[in-house]
C-alpha cells in the first residue's frame, strides 16, 4: 500500500477512535497550578476552613489574575435553611464585566433542581455525598482576570461554605478563545408558546440544557420537542421528537444518571411531582456564527382524570443555558427574587429550630438536630406534634418539608385532630432524598394556636426503622375565591 494511503487510513482510523479522558496526560504542560479556597488563613494552626454568608451577604470566593482556566470547581455547604440550593447564587464575572456571564442558584448549576440536594454522575457536573458535594469541570477560560461570588438571599445565614476554585496560571491565551456562560431563567407557570431555554447573540457554541419542572396536574410532562433556531434561521435546523428523546432517554423518565445526559430527580406523573433532567452537548456542541434561540414545547395530557387529550401543559419550567461565546453578551437582567424561586415568600416559612421548640411526641424519642425534627417512633401508634400558630383567619396551604431515607417509617398526617389525605405517607427510600415542600393541605384556619400531628401507622418492609424527619413547614395565605 502507497505510504500516503497508510498515513490517510491511519488519520481516519484516529478521527474515529474517541478521545480517551487520560490522552495526552503524559504532556508537558506550560502553566502553573493555582488555587482559591475557603482555607483558613492561619492554616497551621487551625482547621477551621468554613466561611459563613449572612442573609443578603454576598461574598467573593475568587479574584484570579489572568491569563488563566478554571478547571475544577468544588463546593459544599451547611444550613438550616431549607431549599437554600436555590437562595444561593453563583455569578462569574470575566475580564472585568459589569454583569456576569455565569448566574444561577448553586443547586441549579449543579443540576440539582427545585432547591434540593441530589447525586449526580455527569462528566462535566458531578455530586456526591447525598448532594452535598458539588463539583464542576467545565472549562472556563478568561484573558485578564475572573471573580466568582456567592450571595445568600435566603432569611437564614449560612453557617458553613467550603470551596476550592482550581485554575491554570497560563502564559498566554489566544484572543479568540470564547469565555463559559451560563444563565437561569424560569416560568412559573410556562406561558403559552414555546418555552425559551436561551436567546443570544455573539458567536459560540452551545454546550448544556438543565432543566427542572414542578407539575401542576396529573401527567406526562414530557411531549414537548425541543427547537434549535441558529444565526437567525426561520426553520430550526435541530428538531427534536420529544422531550426524553433530546435527553437521550425513551418512553418517559426513571431516576438515572451518565456522562452526557440524566434525570437526576424524578417522582412521577402526578400533580406536584418533581423533575430535573440535563442534556450535556459535549460530543455535539452547536456552533452559532451570530445568534442562537433554544426553545422546547411544554406539552402532555391536559385533561385529567383521563388525561386523554394533549396540548400545552401549565407546568412550572426553571432552566440553565450552558454555552461558550466571544463577543459580550447581552446584560441578563435581574434573577427572579427569592421567593418566586420557592413559590412561597421565605417569611412563611417555619424552620426546624423554631419547630423543635414546641414539638411534642409520644413512643417514640426526639433526637438531637440543629436543623429539623428528627423523629425516631418506637413503632405504629406513635405520635409526633408539630405545634403552629396562625396569625389571622384565612384560607391557608399548609406544606411540609420531609427527608425520606433507609429508615423512614410511615406516617397519617392530621391538622387539629382531622385526618388528612395524602399519598406521602411513606418515607422509606433506599438512600437519603430530601424534596422540596410537600403540600399536605388546604383549608381555612381560624388565628390562633394549631397543630400538625404524625402518627405511626407501621414501616415498609425494607426500612430499617420508623423515622419522621421534618425540616421546616410552610404556611401559606391563600385569596380567597369570589
Amino acid at each position: 500500500m502507497p505510504v500516503l494511503l497508510i498515513l490517510l487510513a491511519a488519520a481516519l482510523a484516529a478521527a474515529q477512535t474517541p478521545l480517551s479522558p487520560i490522552a495526552g496526560l503524559d504532556q508537558p504542560r506550560n502553566y502553573r497550578m493555582q488555587r482559591s479556597s475557603s482555607s483558613n488563613p492561619d492554616w497551621r494552626n487551625s482547621n477551621d476552613d468554613r466561611i459563613p454568608v449572612a442573609p443578603g451577604q454576598t461574598v467573593t470566593i475568587a479574584e484570579l489574575a489572568g491569563p488563566g482556566r478554571i478547571v475544577h470547581i468544588w463546593f459544599t455547604v451547611a444550613s438550616a435553611q431549607p431549599s437554600f440550593p436555590r437562595l444561593l447564587v453563583m455569578r462569574i464575572y470575566w475580564d472585568g464585566e459589569q454583569g456576569p456571564s455565569v448566574e444561577a442558584p448553586l443547586g441549579d448549576f449543579f443540576a440539582g433542581g427545585h432547591g434540593m440536594e441530589v447525586d449526580v454522575n455527569s462528566l462535566p457536573i458531578r455530586v456526591t455525598s447525598e448532594g452535598r458535594a458539588r463539583n464542576s469541570y467545565w472549562p472556563m477560560p478568561f484573558h485578564k482576570s475572573a471573580r466568582i461570588t456567592i450571595t445568600n438571599d435566603g432569611k437564614l445565614p449560612i453557617r458553613s461554605l467550603y470551596y476550592q476554585v482550581d485554575w491554570e496560571k497560563l502564559p498566554l491565551l489566544a484572543g479568540d478563545v470564547p469565555h463559559f456562560h451560563a444563565r437561569y431563567k424560569q416560568e412559573f407557570p410556562a406561558r403559552p408558546g414555546n418555552y425559551v431555554i436561551l436567546e443570544a447573540q455573539g458567536k459560540g457554541h452551545y454546550v448544556g440544557t438543565i432543566m427542572s419542572v414542578h407539575a401542576r396536574t396529573n401527567g406526562w410532562i414530557g411531549e414537548g420537542d425541543d427547537f434549535f433556531f441558529v444565526d437567525g434561521e426561520a426553520e430550526p435546523s435541530l428538531r427534536g421528537t420529544g422531550t426524553e428523546d433530546y435527553v437521550g432517554d425513551a418512553w418517559g423518565f426513571r431516576r438515572f444518571d451518565g456522562p452526557y445526559y440524566g434525570v437526576p430527580i424524578w417522582e412521577g406523573r402526578q400533580s406536584e411531582d418533581l423533575t430535573t433532567y440535563y442534556r450535556f452537548h459535549v460530543p455535539d456542541p452547536v456552533p452559532f456564527t451570530r445568534s442562537i434561540r433554544v426553545e422546547i414545547e411544554h406539552r402532555g395530557p391536559i385533561a385529567p382524570p383521563e388525561n386523554s387529550k394533549y396540548g400545552e401543559r401549565g407546568d412550572d419550567y426553571a432552566s440553565v443555558a450552558l454555552w461558550y461565546q466571544t463577543e459580550p453578551h447581552k446584560p441578563f437582567g435581574a434573577i427572579p427574587p427569592a421567593a418566586t424561586r420557592l413559590h412561597y415568600n421565605l417569611d412563611n416559612l417555619i424552620d426546624g429550630a423554631t419547630l423543635l421548640a414546641a414539638v411534642a411526641a409520644q413512643g417514640g424519642k426526639i433526637l438531637k438536630s440543629a436543623a429539623a425534627v428528627v423523629f425516631a417512633a418506637e413503632g405504629s401508634g406513635a405520635t409526633l406534634d408539630l405545634p403552629f400558630e396562625v396569625a389571622r383567619e384565612g384560607n391557608y396551604e399548609l406544606a411540609a418539608y420531609l427527608t425520606y431515607g433507609p429508615g423512614g417509617g410511615r406516617f397519617r398526617y392530621m391538622l387539629d385532630g382531622q385526618p388528612l389525605e395524602t399519598r406521602h405517607t411513606d418515607l422509606y427510600q433506599a438512600t437519603t432524598y430530601a424534596p422540596a415542600a410537600r403540600r399536605l393541605a388546604t383549608t381555612r384556619l381560624s388565628a390562633g394556636k394549631h397543630s400538625l400531628r404524625l402518627e405511626c401507622t407501621g414501616k415498609n418492609a425494607s426500612s430499617s426503622g420508623y423515622t419522621a424527619v421534618v425540616r421546616g413547614l410552610v404556611l401559606m395565605e391563600k385569596p380567597s375565591e369570589r
